[in-house]
C-alpha cells in the first residue's frame, strides 16, 4: 500500500492500543472526543459532522461497528462497504485521529474502557439517550448531540442506487 494507506492504517487501532494512546494523550492535557456509527457510505453529511465532532476537542476517536453489528442493527444487505475499508476511509480523513471497531449492539464497553472526555452522537438523539452519556458526564465530561445536514442519507444514497440499478439499460446512459 502506498504512503498514505500506511499513514491511514497506522490510525486504526484495537481498544487496548488505543486506550494506552490516549492515556498518554489525556496525560498531557489533550481533550478526546469520542463518536461511533457504521460510516457504511461516507457522504458529505458525515464530513461536516466528523469536523464538527473534532472542533470540540484536541483528538477525535470514531468507534465503528463491525460487520456483524451493522448487520444487526441494518438488515442482511448492510454493510455495503466492509469494516476494514470503512475504517480506512474515515482514517483517511483530516478531522479523524483514531479509529476503532465495536462488535457489541452500542458502544457502551468501548466509551467505558476509553473515558473520552466529550461524547458526541448525530442527528435527534437527547443527550440523555446517547449511550455512554452517563459515563462521561460522570467523568466530568461533556456530551453533546449534534445536527445532520439535510439532504444526506446513507440510505437514501442505497434507494437511490437501486432505482438506478432497476432501470433498464438503455435509461442508464
Amino acid at each position: 500500500m502506498g504512503q498514505c494507506g500506511n499513514k491511514c492504517e497506522n490510525k486504526i487501532l484495537d481498544c487496548e492500543q488505543l486506550q494506552a494512546v490516549l492515556e498518554s494523550a489525556k496525560a498531557n492535557g489533550r481533550r478526546v472526543v469520542f463518536t461511533n456509527g457504521c460510516f457504511d457510505i461516507i457522504h458529505p453529511g458525515h464530513v461536516a459532522y466528523l469536523e464538527d465532532a473534532a472542533a470540540r476537542g484536541d483528538l477525535l476517536v470514531v468507534g465503528i461497528n463491525t460487520d456483524s453489528s451493522v448487520k444487526k442493527l441494518k438488515g442482511s444487505e448492510r454493510p455495503i462497504n466492509p469494516e476494514n475499508d470503512r475504517a480506512l476511509l474515515l482514517a483517511g480523513l483530516g478531522c479523524v485521529d483514531y479509529v476503532t471497531f465495536f462488535a457489541e449492539d452500542t458502544p457502551l464497553e468501548l466509551i467505558s474502557a476509553l473515558r473520552p472526555d466529550v461524547l458526541v452522537k448525530g442527528g435527534d438523539w437527547p443527550v440523555e439517550r446517547i449511550v455512554g452519556h452517563e459515563v462521561v458526564l460522570a467523568g466530568g465530561g461533556q456530551v453533546f448531540s449534534l445536527p445532520f445536514r439535510e439532504g444526506y442519507s446513507t440510505t437514501r444514497i442505497i434507494e437511490k442506487i437501486k432505482a438506478l440499478s432497476d432501470r433498464p439499460a438503455a435509461d442508464r446512459q
